[in-house]
Protein backbone atom coordinates (compact mmCIF):
# COMPACT_ATOMS: atom_id res chain seq x y z
CA UNK A 1 0.00 0.00 0.00
CA UNK A 2 1.26 3.56 -0.61
CA UNK A 3 2.11 5.92 2.03
CA UNK A 4 -0.64 8.53 2.99
CA UNK A 5 -0.41 12.01 3.00
CA UNK A 6 0.18 13.66 5.91
CA UNK A 7 -1.87 17.36 6.83
CA UNK A 8 -1.18 19.42 10.30
CA UNK A 9 -3.56 22.24 10.94
CA UNK A 10 -2.06 23.98 13.08
CA UNK A 11 -4.11 27.26 14.81
CA UNK A 12 -2.26 29.78 17.28
CA UNK A 13 -4.03 30.19 20.74
CA UNK A 14 -7.03 28.00 19.48
CA UNK A 15 -9.63 27.04 22.56
CA UNK A 16 -10.59 23.52 23.67
CA UNK A 17 -14.14 24.08 23.87
CA UNK A 18 -14.23 27.21 20.82
CA UNK A 19 -15.66 24.06 18.05
CA UNK A 20 -19.63 22.63 17.52
CA UNK A 21 -18.77 19.71 18.11
CA UNK A 22 -17.33 20.08 21.21
CA UNK A 23 -20.67 21.56 22.56
CA UNK A 24 -20.09 25.22 21.90
CA UNK A 25 -23.31 26.75 22.06
CA UNK A 26 -22.45 29.42 19.96
CA UNK A 27 -19.78 28.98 17.02
CA UNK A 28 -19.60 27.39 14.17
CA UNK A 29 -17.18 25.14 12.83
CA UNK A 30 -18.51 23.03 10.22
CA UNK A 31 -15.39 21.97 8.50
CA UNK A 32 -13.35 20.80 11.68
CA UNK A 33 -16.64 19.10 12.87
CA UNK A 34 -16.35 17.00 9.77
CA UNK A 35 -12.90 16.21 10.36
CA UNK A 36 -14.25 15.17 13.96
CA UNK A 37 -16.71 12.75 12.59
CA UNK A 38 -14.95 11.24 10.52
CA UNK A 39 -11.96 10.59 13.58
CA UNK A 40 -11.05 10.94 17.01
CA UNK A 41 -11.49 14.29 18.88
CA UNK A 42 -9.17 14.15 22.31
CA UNK A 43 -11.30 15.69 24.96
CA UNK A 44 -8.52 16.03 27.81
CA UNK A 45 -5.39 17.30 25.35
CA UNK A 46 -3.25 19.97 27.17
CA UNK A 47 -0.34 21.73 26.07
CA UNK A 48 3.10 20.97 27.62
CA UNK A 49 4.04 24.81 27.85
CA UNK A 50 0.72 27.30 27.41
CA UNK A 51 3.51 29.81 25.48
CA UNK A 52 3.88 30.02 21.49
CA UNK A 53 7.32 29.00 20.75
CA UNK A 54 8.06 26.54 24.30
CA UNK A 55 5.14 24.50 22.85
CA UNK A 56 6.13 24.55 18.87
CA UNK A 57 9.81 23.31 20.31
CA UNK A 58 8.00 20.52 21.87
CA UNK A 59 6.13 19.80 19.20
CA UNK A 60 8.56 19.20 16.52
CA UNK A 61 11.05 17.63 18.72
CA UNK A 62 8.88 15.70 21.60
CA UNK A 63 10.75 16.98 24.38
CA UNK A 64 9.22 19.19 26.79
CA UNK A 65 11.07 22.76 28.02
CA UNK A 66 12.93 21.56 30.55
CA UNK A 67 14.39 19.18 28.21
CA UNK A 68 15.32 21.27 25.01
CA UNK A 69 15.57 24.57 27.05
CA UNK A 70 13.37 27.16 25.24
CA UNK A 71 11.33 28.68 27.64
CA UNK A 72 10.46 31.87 26.14
CA UNK A 73 9.48 33.17 23.08
CA UNK A 74 12.50 34.23 22.15
CA UNK A 75 16.17 31.76 20.71
CA UNK A 76 16.08 28.60 18.72
CA UNK A 77 16.48 24.88 18.64
CA UNK A 78 19.62 23.97 17.36
CA UNK A 79 19.56 23.20 13.57
CA UNK A 80 21.23 19.28 13.98
CA UNK A 81 18.40 18.56 16.58
CA UNK A 82 16.30 15.80 14.84
CA UNK A 83 12.51 16.33 14.06
CA UNK A 84 9.34 14.90 13.34
CA UNK A 85 9.91 16.11 9.56
CA UNK A 86 13.68 14.75 9.44
CA UNK A 87 11.78 10.86 10.10
CA UNK A 88 9.41 12.09 7.43
CA UNK A 89 12.12 13.03 4.62
CA UNK A 90 14.15 9.72 5.33
CA UNK A 91 11.04 7.70 5.13
CA UNK A 92 10.64 8.92 1.58
CA UNK A 93 8.19 12.38 2.54
CA UNK A 94 8.21 15.45 0.65
CA UNK A 95 7.72 17.67 3.60
CA UNK A 96 6.05 21.36 3.69
CA UNK A 97 5.77 24.02 5.49
CA UNK A 98 2.94 27.32 4.70
CA UNK A 99 2.46 29.35 7.58
CA UNK A 100 3.23 30.29 11.15
CA UNK A 101 6.37 28.12 12.54
CA UNK A 102 7.54 29.99 15.81
CA UNK A 103 10.97 27.77 15.49
CA UNK A 104 12.65 30.68 15.87
CA UNK A 105 12.79 34.51 17.25
CA UNK A 106 11.41 37.19 14.78
CA UNK A 107 13.27 39.89 15.10
CA UNK A 108 13.70 41.98 12.02
CA UNK A 109 14.58 41.63 8.37
CA UNK A 110 12.68 39.25 5.55
CA UNK A 111 11.55 35.53 6.55
CA UNK A 112 14.05 34.28 3.31
CA UNK A 113 15.96 34.47 5.40
CA UNK A 114 15.46 31.88 7.71
CA UNK A 115 14.86 29.59 4.93
CA UNK A 116 18.44 27.53 5.26
CA UNK A 117 17.64 26.69 9.21
CA UNK A 118 13.79 25.77 8.27
CA UNK A 119 15.31 23.52 5.42
CA UNK A 120 17.54 22.05 8.59
CA UNK A 121 14.74 21.31 10.23
CA UNK A 122 13.72 18.89 7.92
CA UNK A 123 11.29 21.21 5.70
CA UNK A 124 11.90 20.75 2.34
CA UNK A 125 9.41 23.31 0.84
CA UNK A 126 8.88 26.59 2.83
CA UNK A 127 6.53 29.72 2.13
CA UNK A 128 6.60 30.99 6.08
CA UNK A 129 4.75 34.07 7.67
CA UNK A 130 5.20 35.69 11.07
CA UNK A 131 2.05 35.41 13.66
CA UNK A 132 0.33 38.54 14.01
CA UNK A 133 1.88 40.97 16.16
CA UNK A 134 5.45 40.20 14.66
CA UNK A 135 4.29 41.76 11.27
CA UNK A 136 5.53 45.23 12.55
CA UNK A 137 9.11 44.17 12.36
CA UNK A 138 9.45 41.24 10.24
CA UNK A 139 8.71 40.99 6.55
CA UNK A 140 7.64 37.79 4.76
CA UNK A 141 5.72 36.75 1.83
CA UNK A 142 2.60 38.29 3.13
CA UNK A 143 3.54 41.52 3.67
CA UNK A 144 4.55 41.43 0.42
CA UNK A 145 1.38 40.82 -1.06
CA UNK A 146 -0.01 43.29 0.56
CA UNK A 147 2.86 46.08 -0.19
CA UNK A 148 2.01 44.90 -3.91
CA UNK A 149 -2.07 45.24 -3.11
CA UNK A 150 -1.19 49.05 -1.78
CA UNK A 151 -2.42 47.67 1.44
CA UNK A 152 1.04 47.60 4.48
CA UNK A 153 1.22 50.61 5.29
CA UNK A 154 -2.55 50.63 6.51
CA UNK A 155 -2.00 47.17 8.05
CA UNK A 156 1.56 48.66 9.82
CA UNK A 157 -0.50 51.55 11.05
CA UNK A 158 -3.68 49.97 12.07
CA UNK A 159 -1.23 47.05 14.11
CA UNK A 160 0.88 49.99 15.40
CA UNK A 161 -2.30 51.84 17.21
CA UNK A 162 -3.26 48.66 18.70
CA UNK A 163 -0.08 47.63 20.03
CA UNK A 164 0.61 51.09 21.71
CA UNK A 165 -2.88 50.52 24.01
CA UNK A 166 -2.15 46.98 24.19
CA UNK A 167 -0.94 47.04 27.75
CA UNK A 168 -3.68 49.33 28.83
CA UNK A 169 -6.76 48.15 26.70
CA UNK A 170 -5.82 44.22 26.03
CA UNK A 171 -9.68 44.10 25.42
CA UNK A 172 -9.36 46.35 22.62
CA UNK A 173 -11.27 45.39 19.23
CA UNK A 174 -11.97 46.53 16.12
CA UNK A 175 -12.28 45.30 12.73
CA UNK A 176 -8.75 44.89 10.83
CA UNK A 177 -8.56 47.18 7.41
CA UNK A 178 -7.69 44.16 5.49
CA UNK A 179 -10.42 42.96 2.98
CA UNK A 180 -11.14 38.56 4.19
CA UNK A 181 -9.33 37.86 1.08
CA UNK A 182 -6.05 39.27 2.25
CA UNK A 183 -6.41 38.72 5.93
CA UNK A 184 -3.37 36.94 7.62
CA UNK A 185 -5.26 33.63 7.78
CA UNK A 186 -7.18 33.96 4.45
CA UNK A 187 -3.96 34.46 3.15
CA UNK A 188 -2.33 30.94 4.93
CA UNK A 189 -5.22 28.93 3.81
CA UNK A 190 -4.77 29.91 0.00
CA UNK A 191 -1.24 29.43 0.03
CA UNK A 192 -1.91 25.89 1.22
CA UNK A 193 -5.13 24.94 -1.28
CA UNK A 194 -3.06 25.98 -3.72
CA UNK A 195 -0.09 24.01 -2.57
CA UNK A 196 -2.18 21.08 -2.70
CA UNK A 197 -4.02 21.61 -6.16
CA UNK A 198 -0.61 22.22 -7.58
CA UNK A 199 1.14 19.54 -6.03
CA UNK A 200 2.28 16.79 -8.56
CA UNK A 201 5.48 15.37 -6.91
CA UNK A 202 4.84 11.20 -6.74
CA UNK A 203 6.40 11.32 -3.28
CA UNK A 204 3.60 11.09 -0.45
CA UNK A 205 3.28 14.47 0.77
CA UNK A 206 3.22 15.97 4.57
CA UNK A 207 1.92 19.01 4.71
CA UNK A 208 2.34 21.56 8.09
CA UNK A 209 -0.32 24.60 7.72
CA UNK A 210 0.36 26.79 10.59
CA UNK A 211 -2.23 29.59 11.06
CA UNK A 212 -1.87 33.04 12.62
CA UNK A 213 -5.51 32.71 13.78
CA UNK A 214 -6.97 33.15 16.58
CA UNK A 215 -4.54 34.93 17.86
CA UNK A 216 -5.16 38.40 19.14
CA UNK A 217 -5.26 41.42 18.32
CA UNK A 218 -8.85 41.01 17.98
CA UNK A 219 -8.98 42.21 14.15
CA UNK A 220 -11.34 39.86 12.60
CA UNK A 221 -12.17 41.40 8.93
CA UNK A 222 -15.13 41.92 6.88
CA UNK A 223 -17.81 39.47 7.68
CA UNK A 224 -16.05 38.11 10.09
CA UNK A 225 -15.86 40.99 12.99
CA UNK A 226 -19.84 41.28 13.01
CA UNK A 227 -20.96 37.37 12.60
CA UNK A 228 -21.34 36.72 16.04
CA UNK A 229 -23.87 38.65 18.41
CA UNK A 230 -21.86 39.42 21.21
CA UNK A 231 -25.03 39.69 23.40
CA UNK A 232 -25.30 35.79 22.94
CA UNK A 233 -21.82 35.08 23.79
CA UNK A 234 -21.16 32.63 26.26
CA UNK A 235 -20.96 34.31 29.87
CA UNK A 236 -16.67 33.98 30.85
CA UNK A 237 -15.91 32.11 33.89
CA UNK A 238 -15.76 34.69 36.59
CA UNK A 239 -13.01 35.90 38.64
CA UNK A 240 -13.11 33.94 42.08
CA UNK A 241 -13.70 36.16 44.88
CA UNK A 242 -11.87 33.67 47.06
CA UNK A 243 -8.54 34.40 45.24
CA UNK A 244 -8.59 37.63 48.09
CA UNK A 245 -8.38 34.99 51.21
CA UNK A 246 -5.25 33.86 49.53
CA UNK A 247 -1.78 33.97 50.62
CA UNK A 248 -0.24 37.78 49.78
CA UNK A 249 2.23 35.76 48.02
CA UNK A 250 0.27 34.07 45.38
CA UNK A 251 -2.64 36.58 45.58
CA UNK A 252 -0.54 38.70 44.04
CA UNK A 253 0.83 36.71 40.84
CA UNK A 254 -0.75 37.13 37.65
CA UNK A 255 -2.41 33.90 37.19
CA UNK A 256 -5.27 35.21 39.87
CA UNK A 257 -5.16 39.02 39.31
CA UNK A 258 -7.92 40.20 36.72
CA UNK A 259 -7.12 42.87 34.55
CA UNK A 260 -7.77 45.85 35.11
CA UNK A 261 -9.92 47.32 32.37
CA UNK A 262 -11.71 44.39 31.62
CA UNK A 263 -15.51 44.77 31.86
CA UNK A 264 -18.60 42.44 31.06
CA UNK A 265 -19.15 44.33 27.68
CA UNK A 266 -15.89 44.86 25.92
CA UNK A 267 -15.18 40.83 27.13
CA UNK A 268 -18.12 40.02 25.04
CA UNK A 269 -16.81 41.93 22.42
CA UNK A 270 -13.57 39.89 22.52
CA UNK A 271 -15.61 36.40 22.46
CA UNK A 272 -17.46 37.62 19.10
CA UNK A 273 -14.75 38.93 17.49
CA UNK A 274 -12.67 35.29 18.22
CA UNK A 275 -15.45 33.38 17.31
CA UNK A 276 -15.18 35.20 14.07
CA UNK A 277 -11.56 34.60 13.42
CA UNK A 278 -12.20 31.25 14.15
CA UNK A 279 -15.00 30.65 11.79
CA UNK A 280 -12.54 32.78 9.35
CA UNK A 281 -9.63 29.86 9.83
CA UNK A 282 -12.46 26.91 9.39
CA UNK A 283 -13.42 28.41 6.14
CA UNK A 284 -10.25 27.80 4.47
CA UNK A 285 -9.45 24.08 6.70
CA UNK A 286 -13.09 23.81 4.45
CA UNK A 287 -11.36 24.91 1.35
CA UNK A 288 -7.55 22.83 2.16
CA UNK A 289 -9.65 19.47 2.86
CA UNK A 290 -11.97 20.34 -0.43
CA UNK A 291 -8.82 20.64 -2.47
CA UNK A 292 -7.31 17.13 -1.27
CA UNK A 293 -11.00 16.12 -1.71
CA UNK A 294 -10.52 17.32 -5.57
CA UNK A 295 -7.77 15.53 -6.37
CA UNK A 296 -8.65 12.31 -4.90
CA UNK A 297 -6.19 12.39 -2.19
CA UNK A 298 -8.73 13.11 1.27
CA UNK A 299 -9.59 9.46 2.45
CA UNK A 300 -5.47 8.22 1.88
CA UNK A 301 -4.60 11.20 3.98
CA UNK A 302 -3.80 11.48 8.02
CA UNK A 303 -4.56 14.80 9.18
CA UNK A 304 -4.00 16.23 12.27
CA UNK A 305 -5.89 19.45 14.17
CA UNK A 306 -4.26 20.94 17.31
CA UNK A 307 -3.07 24.37 18.59
CA UNK A 308 -0.18 25.16 20.86
CA UNK A 309 -2.01 26.31 23.69
CA UNK A 310 -5.64 28.13 24.30
CA UNK A 311 -6.94 31.71 25.18
CA UNK A 312 -8.54 32.89 28.53
CA UNK A 313 -10.75 34.85 26.69
CA UNK A 314 -12.21 36.65 29.54
CA UNK A 315 -12.63 33.61 31.67
CA UNK A 316 -11.54 34.97 35.39
CA UNK A 317 -11.37 38.41 33.62
CA UNK A 318 -8.12 37.97 31.98
CA UNK A 319 -7.29 37.30 28.28
CA UNK A 320 -4.04 35.89 26.61
CA UNK A 321 -2.49 32.58 28.28
CA UNK A 322 0.77 31.75 30.23
CA UNK A 323 -1.37 30.58 33.18
CA UNK A 324 -2.63 26.96 34.10
CA UNK A 325 -5.96 27.49 34.37
CA UNK A 326 -8.38 25.14 32.14
CA UNK A 327 -8.89 27.93 29.62
CA UNK A 328 -5.21 28.48 28.58
CA UNK A 329 -4.09 24.85 29.10
CA UNK A 330 -6.67 22.72 27.16
CA UNK A 331 -6.29 22.44 23.57
CA UNK A 332 -8.44 20.68 20.57
CA UNK A 333 -6.71 17.35 19.04
CA UNK A 334 -8.25 16.07 16.33
CA UNK A 335 -7.13 13.00 14.28
CA UNK A 336 -8.50 11.27 11.09
CA UNK A 337 -7.63 8.83 8.84
CA UNK A 338 -10.20 6.85 7.65
CA UNK A 339 -10.26 3.02 7.85
CA UNK A 340 -6.97 3.25 10.13
CA UNK A 341 -8.94 5.30 13.24
CA UNK A 342 -11.88 4.79 14.49
CA UNK A 343 -14.75 7.35 13.20
CA UNK A 344 -16.83 9.90 14.94
CA UNK A 345 -15.37 8.92 18.61
CA UNK A 346 -14.20 10.73 21.48
CA UNK A 347 -11.28 9.39 23.71
CA UNK A 348 -10.57 10.75 27.35
CA UNK A 349 -7.21 9.78 26.84
CA UNK A 350 -4.34 12.56 28.50
CA UNK A 351 -2.71 13.60 25.41
CA UNK A 352 -0.20 15.93 24.94
CA UNK A 353 1.14 18.06 22.49
CA UNK A 354 4.56 15.89 22.24
CA UNK A 355 2.38 12.99 21.37
CA UNK A 356 1.87 14.30 18.14
CA UNK A 357 5.16 13.36 16.77
CA UNK A 358 5.55 9.56 18.18
CA UNK A 359 1.64 9.26 16.98
CA UNK A 360 2.40 9.99 13.57
CA UNK A 361 4.92 8.11 13.10
CA UNK A 362 3.91 5.26 15.20
CA UNK A 363 0.39 5.44 12.90
CA UNK A 364 2.79 5.41 9.19
CA UNK A 365 4.93 2.45 10.76
CA UNK A 366 7.81 4.18 11.32
CA UNK A 367 10.05 3.78 14.17
CA UNK A 368 10.02 7.11 16.69
CA UNK A 369 13.19 8.71 17.79
CA UNK A 370 15.04 7.57 21.06
CA UNK A 371 14.86 10.63 22.28
CA UNK A 372 11.28 11.99 21.92
CA UNK A 373 9.47 11.81 25.35
CA UNK A 374 5.81 12.05 24.74
CA UNK A 375 3.55 8.67 23.39
CA UNK A 376 2.03 7.18 20.94
CA UNK A 377 -1.95 7.72 21.06
CA UNK A 378 -2.58 5.47 18.34
CA UNK A 379 -4.28 2.99 20.94
CA UNK A 380 -6.79 5.36 21.76
CA UNK A 381 -7.08 6.33 17.88
CA UNK A 382 -7.78 2.23 17.59
CA UNK A 383 -10.22 2.52 20.16
CA UNK A 384 -8.33 -0.21 22.10
CA UNK A 385 -6.99 1.70 25.04
CA UNK A 386 -7.73 5.40 26.20
CA UNK A 387 -4.65 4.53 28.80
CA UNK A 388 -1.74 6.72 27.69
CA UNK A 389 -0.61 8.62 31.05
CA UNK A 390 -1.85 9.16 34.29
CA UNK A 391 -0.86 12.63 34.65
CA UNK A 392 -0.16 15.59 32.42
CA UNK A 393 3.20 18.00 32.46
CA UNK A 394 3.04 21.85 31.42
CA UNK A 395 5.45 24.23 32.06
CA UNK A 396 6.16 28.16 31.87
CA UNK A 397 8.72 30.75 32.78
CA UNK A 398 6.79 33.76 33.49
CA UNK A 399 7.19 36.65 35.35
CA UNK A 400 10.63 35.60 35.61
CA UNK A 401 10.34 32.24 37.46
CA UNK A 402 9.53 28.61 35.91
CA UNK A 403 6.80 27.06 36.43
CA UNK A 404 4.93 23.66 36.89
CA UNK A 405 1.46 21.90 36.34
CA UNK A 406 0.43 18.01 37.12
CA UNK A 407 -3.30 17.50 35.51
CA UNK A 408 -5.46 14.99 35.24
CA UNK A 409 -8.99 14.95 35.37
CA UNK A 410 -9.54 14.94 38.32
CA UNK A 411 -6.88 17.70 39.90
CA UNK A 412 -4.55 20.12 38.69
CA UNK A 413 -1.55 21.31 40.93
CA UNK A 414 0.93 23.88 40.53
CA UNK A 415 4.72 24.67 41.81
CA UNK A 416 6.87 27.89 41.81
CA UNK A 417 10.38 27.87 41.30
CA UNK A 418 11.57 27.49 44.72
CA UNK A 419 9.29 24.09 45.29
CA UNK A 420 6.32 25.91 46.86
CA UNK A 421 2.52 24.70 45.21
CA UNK A 422 0.34 27.89 44.36
CA UNK A 423 -2.42 26.11 42.56
CA UNK A 424 -4.67 23.15 44.08
CA UNK A 425 -8.22 22.74 41.87
CA UNK A 426 -10.37 19.72 42.52
CA UNK A 427 -11.92 19.28 38.96
CA UNK A 428 -14.04 16.95 39.64
CA UNK A 429 -16.28 19.55 41.92
CA UNK A 430 -14.89 22.46 40.28
CA UNK A 431 -14.43 22.31 36.90
CA UNK A 432 -14.64 26.16 37.05
CA UNK A 433 -11.55 26.46 38.82
CA UNK A 434 -13.47 28.48 41.90
CA UNK A 435 -11.78 27.32 44.71
CA UNK A 436 -8.07 27.36 45.26
CA UNK A 437 -7.05 24.61 47.72
CA UNK A 438 -3.67 25.24 47.93
CA UNK A 439 -2.83 25.16 52.35
CA UNK A 440 -6.07 23.70 52.78
CA UNK A 441 -4.82 20.16 51.85
CA UNK A 442 -1.52 19.45 53.04
CA UNK A 443 -1.66 15.53 52.87
CA UNK A 444 -2.69 15.66 48.90
CA UNK A 445 -0.17 18.76 47.80
CA UNK A 446 2.66 17.00 49.54
CA UNK A 447 1.69 13.94 47.43
CA UNK A 448 1.26 15.66 44.00
CA UNK A 449 4.53 17.47 45.19
CA UNK A 450 6.51 13.99 45.44
CA UNK A 451 4.37 13.13 42.13
CA UNK A 452 5.31 16.27 40.12
CA UNK A 453 9.09 16.54 41.31
CA UNK A 454 9.32 12.72 40.37
CA UNK A 455 7.84 13.63 36.64
CA UNK A 456 10.21 16.14 36.54
CA UNK A 457 13.17 13.72 36.95
CA UNK A 458 12.02 11.09 34.95
CA UNK A 459 11.88 13.15 31.67
CA UNK A 460 14.60 14.57 32.23
CA UNK A 461 17.38 11.36 32.11
CA UNK A 462 15.05 9.45 30.55
CA UNK A 463 16.22 10.63 27.11
CA UNK A 464 18.64 7.67 25.33
CA UNK A 465 21.72 8.99 23.30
Amino acid sequence: MAEPNVLILMPDQFRADCLSCAGHPQIRTPNLDRISSQGVRFTQAATVSPVCMPARASFISSLYPHNHGMWRNSGQLPAEDETLFHHLQRAGYCTAHIGKSHYYKHSGGHMKEMEGYMHSRGLEYVHEVTGPLATQGTRSYMTDCLEENGLYEAFKQDYAERTSVRRENPFLVQPSPLPEDLFLDSYVGRQATEYIREYRDERPMCLFVGFPGPHEPWDAPGKYATMYDEESTPDPIPWPGENERLPAEIRDMDDFQPMGSSTPENIRAVRANYYGKISLIDHWIGEITGALEERGMLDDTLSVFWSDHGEMLGDHRRVFKCTFHESSMRVPFIFRWPGHFEKGTTSDALAETVDIFPTILDSLGLDSSARALGRSLLPALKGESNHIRRQQLSEVLHAGERRICLRSPGEKYALREDGTGFMLYDLQDDPDEQHNLIGQETGREKLLREDTLNRLVWEQYSMKD
